[in-house]
């Protein structure tokens, strides 16, 4: 397509150069061959026929001359083409300087239609602001009810005092008689041991948990209704299954706020390490897990095997997925959710599974999925076919043998 600004400047483009000169060349090759025709022939019918094949004389005079008619138009194309840059006199009046009171004008008239587009745009969002503010208000709520569970350290406290006691087994109530310090100082450990460890990790003070006065007196209290009540009627209550479950419920509600604080405390810390983020939540949301061996030291029992990081509860994997979750919505754009909707989600998934492990008996979901990964990953594939070819290869030399033998 011919540029306008060429057009316009020489009054025609290269283009049209190139056909009339091909024209004009096809013109002159068909006179000369007529003039040449009528001089050298003298019969009729021979004149006849060379008109005849005058047209394929001149298509292939025309075809040898198609190098030289090229180079002719590409110099015509350097020659008489306009750049689009070029200003043409049309153009002339953009290149005059304006007076300060026209820049005045022009000023006020991009302000004007500046306030005319912004009214338009509020205009279109102005039905929107209800449902924006309607969202925001929801989320906060929500993220309000779940950080603001009064009860949610009594539960957190009962099922601590009852995994100690389920651990000491049939020897519970002679062991709470007989040490009753131990007993204590181990159900503390375990309602505490998220706080202790991560400060531990992270060289802050270690008992600064047990600075929360009012939250060791709620410890204490369950501790001693699991394990002094008269006729055990604290455990029993403890263990009955309605009361497990709402128990239960807030404990995991508890457990996503105290993973999020690990994470977020972390943060604060060490803005960059995210793996520092993902184990501080990680131990706050089951502290337990890696405090068993001390705990169980502290009622006199050695057992070396009870270590979280050889045999992980779904517990520590749970607080593992959430910490990853919580560390990608905080440090990256990933996560296109509302905090509050990421929130709920791992709350949601924390309570299903932990009733469903009291229900359904489902204890441990992460488990196939870890089965496959370990098989493809971790030398489970290869462990088996390499047993298989030894077996095979056990086989052979076993036929070997015999054929010798016979």
């Amino acid at each position: 397509m011919e540029s306008e600004y060429t057009l316009e400047h020489f009054g025609f483009s290269a283009n049209q150069i190139s056909l009339e000169r091909r024209s004009y060349v096809e013109k002159c090759l068909d006179m000369l061959l007529d003039t040449i025709i009528q001089r050298l022939v003298n019969s009729e019918e021979t004149i006849n026929l060379f008109a005849k094949e005058k047209d394929y004389v001149i298509k292939n005079v025309l075809k040898s001359m198609e190098s030289h008619l090229s180079k002719i138009d590409d110099l015509d194309n350097k020659l008489f083409s306009v750049p689009g840059y070029v200003l043409l006199p049309r153009d002339w009046d953009h290149m005059k300087e304006n007076t300060e009171r026209d820049e005045e004008e022009q000023e006020q008239k991009v302000q004007e239609l500046k306030q005319e587009f912004l009214q338009v745009e509020n205009a279109k969002y102005d039905a929107l602001k209800d449902i924006y503010a309607d969202e925001i208000a929801a989320q906060d709520e929500l993220k309000q009810m779940l950080h603001s569970y009064n009860n949610k350290i009594s539960a957190h406290s009962l099922l601590a005092a009852l995994a100690v006691r389920e651990d000491l087994g049939t020897n519970a109530q002679a062991f709470s008689r007989k040490h009753p310090l131990a007993c204590w100082l181990s159900t503390m450990l375990v309602i505490f041991s998220g706080a202790m460890v991560a400060n531990a990790l992270l060289g802050e003070p270690i008992l600064a948990p047990l600075k929360n006065t009012p939250q060791l007196l709620v410890g204490t209290a369950v501790w001693y209704m699991v394990f002094y009540t008269p006729f055990d009627i604290g455990y029993k209550i403890g263990k009955f299954l309605p009361v497990k479950l709402v128990a239960s419920a807030m404990k995991e509600i508890y457990r996503a706020k105290k993973v999020y604080d690990g994470v977020t405390h972390a943060a604060k810390l060490y803005p960059n390490a995210w793996i520092i983020m993902i184990i501080i939540g990680t131990i706050k949301g089951n502290g337990a897990g890696f405090t068993k061996l001390l705990e169980r030291l502290i009622r006199g029992a050695w057992t070396p095997t009870a270590m979280e990081f050889m045999q992980p509860s779904f517990y520590t994997k749970a607080s593992l997925l959430a910490s990853i979750i919580f560390v990608l919505d905080k440090k990256t754009d990933w996560m296109s959710a509302p905090h509050a909707l990421v929130y709920f989600g791992i709350v949601i998934f924390l309570v299903y599974f932990k009733l469903s492990s009291i229900l359904l008996g489902i204890h441990d979901p992460f488990l196939p999925f870890e089965n496959l990964f370990c098989a493809i990953f971790f030398g489970g594939i290869w462990d088996s076919l390499a047993k298989i070819l030894g077996r095979g290869q056990i086989k052979e030399g076993e036929g070997k043998d015999a054929k010798k033998s016979n």
